[in-house]
């Protein structure tokens, strides 16, 4: 069995630091998506379902504001995910963090497989297997940063 963790924040902190968190997890995300195949095109196929374009035609501006809304929102579900897990289980660990990551790790490729990219357009079937495949990578790069931000801060401050 791991160890549990000390929270030593209230759950008030919590939330601020996974806002900046998923920031931070945000701009990493960013890096990385600019090196893959469609890495870039989800904040547009978010774009084209909220303006009904075409996804090569969506806003860069309203990508941009919604992938950043996204990301800080996603940070805030990973704080409200996690203390619920922490509340079912009894405390902080190590297990209830990985846990809640891999659960909020599905939730981010099904939300996406499920509700945005089906309704955009101009994507044919291929370019859409592309474009999950470089959503499923981006998510997981930015698990990897929010999950240790999260939790190491609020460990620690």
């Amino acid at each position: 069995m791991l160890p549990s963790l000390e929270i030593s924040v209230a759950p008030v902190v919590r939330f601020p630091i996974g806002l900046i968190g998923g920031v931070l997890a945000t701009l990493w995300m960013d890096q990385l998506m600019a090196q893959i195949k469609e890495g870039r095109t989800p904040p547009y196929v978010a774009a084209s379902v909220l303006t009904e374009q075409r996804v090569g035609t969506a806003s860069d501006r309203l990508a941009a504001v919604v992938h950043y809304f996204a990301g800080a929102g996603t940070g805030l579900l990973f704080v409200w995910l996690s203390l619920a897990a922490e509340t079912a289980v009894g405390g902080a660990s190590a297990t209830t963090a990985a846990g809640t990551a891999v659960f909020l790790y599905a939730l981010m490729v099904g939300f996406f497989a499920a509700v945005p990219l089906p309704r955009a357009t101009g994507l044919d079937r291929p370019r859409r297997k592309t474009v999950l495949r470089a959503w499923a990578i981006a998510a997981l790069a930015y698990l990897l940063v929010l999950v240790p931000i999260v939790t190491g801060l609020s460990v620690v401050v």
